[in-house]
């Protein structure tokens, strides 16, 4: 059997400064399993809610009473919106899921720009998933992805598809890559994201690693 580790928390250990934990917190046994399942709802809500700003990722981090969110997103505008409004807004939704004591001063939602969404796996995953959804040809899309990616100055990219791809009978495989992408090597710094694709054909799933290149 194949004994395989996620690249993000493969690399997290070493402390690189361009990747970090999306939750942190410390919480006794007995809240601990309440405040992980609030931190999935929050992330399924932003991801359905912000998913047309760019969302790139949710960082959590709590502070005795306090909760901090941060979001990281290629269109803050989208986000902010005009005078701030459609970020309180997003914050009053997000007080009916988060449960702490005078939520409106305790909880703090701040919002960060993303400046390249060509180098977000995330990101990545998505284009080529409502790409295909629109049954467009897996080829075309996958080459024009790599190119995208590596005119930006990725030093590689990998992209893997496996499913009902172009609507085979039986699932398959697909794997395309454009440089180095080298997932053993701790220094370098590679993003990851696990995207589906529900066609008309069928399920296909979407993975994108994206070597941005090695940190010391």
């Amino acid at each position: 059997m194949g004994q395989k580790t996620h690249p993000i928390a493969f690399r997290l250990a070493k402390g690189n400064s361009n990747l970090d934990w999306e939750s942190k917190w410390f919480a006794p046994k007995s809240k601990y399993p309440d405040l992980v399942f609030q931190d999935l709802k929050i992330r399924k809500f932003l991801n359905k809610r912000i998913e047309s700003a760019g969302l790139v990722s949710v960082r959590i981090e709590r502070m005795n009473k306090k909760i901090k969110i941060i979001l990281l997103v290629s269109r803050p505008g989208l986000v902010i919106g005009r005078g701030g409004k459609s970020l309180e807004e997003l914050k009053r939704e997000l007080l009916k899921i988060v449960k702490v004591p005078s939520p409106e001063k305790n909880l703090e939602l701040e919002v960060e720009e993303f400046k390249n969404p060509d180098l977000s796996a995330r990101l990545v995953a998505q284009r080529i998933s409502y790409q295909l959804q629109r049954r467009m040809r897996t080829r075309q899309v996958a080459t024009k992805a790599l190119e995208r990616i590596m005119s930006v100055g990725a030093v590689g990219v990998k992209i893997v598809l496996a499913g009902r791809v172009n609507g085979a009978e039986i699932s398959r495989t697909e794997k395309y890559q454009a440089g180095k992408v080298s997932l053993s090597s701790l220094r370098s710094e590679i993003d990851y994201a696990e995207v589906p694709s529900l066609t008309r054909s069928g399920y296909v799933g979407i993975k994108v690693y994206i070597n941005r290149g090695e940190k010391d």
